[in-house]
């Protein structure tokens, strides 16, 4: 196997960790204290774009490994 695609089937499996996180993360849902709530909302929308972005990154990163086969 080519370094090069030993790269990119690291990279895609750490992307992939990351975005299962990022669901275990959503799926705890909200906390009942009011305050807590609020910070987790605001934290929401920031793992949104992070979970956007590593998706389109691991896209990317599936396309590469496709063509090289």
């Amino acid at each position: 196997m080519s370094d090069e695609k030993q790269r990119l089937i690291e990279k895609r499996d750490e992307l992939r960790a990351r975005l299962e996180s990022i669901e275990k993360d959503y799926r705890q849902g909200l906390d009942s204290d009011s305050g807590e709530r609020a910070i987790q909302l605001e934290n929401a929308e920031v793992l949104e774009g992070i979970a956007k972005s590593t998706a389109e990154e691991l896209q990317r990163i599936e396309e590469q490994l496709s063509q090289l086969g």
